[in-house]
């Protein structure tokens, strides 16, 4: 066959096109969550999505290990590229050099709620921690607010607490107890601790999402603190569960990307699509957690309203994760020195 110089620069600019498409098929990213039902919608919601629209492998990964990608990143073999995090380890995180910081000329930062955004971490959800219980086993009288937790009379059973010395736990106690919702933070300790002293023979720990629901739809625990979107999960599945709006905490979810990540400019692409609006909508469509894109509003489906954090504003309560990044390490090591008492 002869070649002429337009068959020629056909040929090579085909060449070009497909070893183009083979770098961009190799490319991937290493996406870390909590699992279950949250790291379902994250991948029907962002995941897929993004890997069809970019060509970027999205490989799911779980749950979310704050020791694992600490240890990773001290160790220089750092197998993840986007994590899911609370927002408090994602303040503390940053302020020990453990993550990247973002690129704010792919991630639009104007547009995200600005309590769920910093130089390294951007919102993933925000949520409401909500007391939950199984309808089974309260019976009539339904419980209104943290203090039902505390009231082992006339709610008899075990309680289900978020095992993590995190925003939450400490906080809600502090509420059954009398404290004011303003006069929370420096979190009482001692007052704290006290009160969940009077359940803790009753307590069942949860560690992640998808026990949470386990806890709650068999009945192990009657009633409990859980993630909003987690129990909206179960009520879609018909699982014979309650919720009440009144005191939820607000916390959010970070999405980071650990420092020396090998997938760092996918990770980064990654990022945008999944803070943007149609992402964010997309997501909390999926689940009842809130988007924290400012545009996402307007995308949501109307008949989420009763069950989105933002609809019980007046009930609601915004952990001071800014307050937990500081203290957390403290604060952890009496949590632990207490669960083992």
């Amino acid at each position: 066959m002869v070649l002429n110089k337009g068959t020629t620069a056909v040929l090579f600019a085909g060449l070009l096109s497909t070893v183009g498409n083979l770098a961009m098929a190799a490319e991937s990213v290493n996406f870390v969550s909590w699992g279950g039902s949250t790291q379902d919608a994250q991948k029907q919601a962002w995941a897929d999505p993004f890997s069809k629209a970019s060509g970027i492998t999205v490989v799911q990964d779980g749950p979310t290990d704050y020791g694992k990608l600490k240890a990773m990143v001290e160790s220089g073999n750092v197998q993840w590229d986007v994590v899911d995090v609370e927002a408090d380890f994602a303040l503390r995180a940053a302020a020990e050099g453990l993550l990247e910081p973002l690129d704010f000329k792919q991630i639009q930062r104007d547009k995200i709620d600005p309590r769920f955004i910093s130089d390294h971490g951007v919102g993933s959800f925000f949520f409401s921690f909500v007391l939950g219980f199984n309808e089974g086993k309260v019976g009539a009288n339904k419980p209104q607010d943290w203090s039902a937790l505390f009231d082992t009379k006339t709610y008899p059973g075990k309680r289900a607490l978020y095992k993590w010395p995190s925003p939450g736990v400490l906080e809600l106690a502090l509420l059954a107890d009398g404290v004011a919702a303003d006069k929370l933070y420096p979190l009482d300790l001692d007052r704290a601790f006290k009160k969940l002293d009077t359940i803790k023979k009753d307590i069942v720990w949860w560690g992640g999402g998808a026990q949470s629901q386990q806890l709650l739809a068999s009945g192990e625990a009657s009633i409990g603190q859980f993630w909003n979107g987690r129990v909206y999960a179960l009520q879609q599945d018909g699982a014979p569960v309650g919720v009440s709006w009144k005191q939820n905490l607000v916390m959010a979810d970070f999405l980071v990307i650990p420092k020396g990540a090998k997938n760092k400019d996918a990770a980064m692409k990654f990022l945008a699509n999944a803070s943007g609006a149609k992402g964010q909508a997309d997501f909390s469509n999926l689940t009842a957690y809130a988007p924290v894109n400012v545009d996402s509003v307007a995308r949501l489906d109307s008949v989420l309203a009763p069950n989105l954090p933002t609809a019980y504003a007046k009930d609601q309560i915004t952990l001071d994760f800014a307050y937990w990044a500081k203290n957390g390490p403290a604060i952890a090591t009496r949590w632990n020195e207490w669960l083992v008492k």
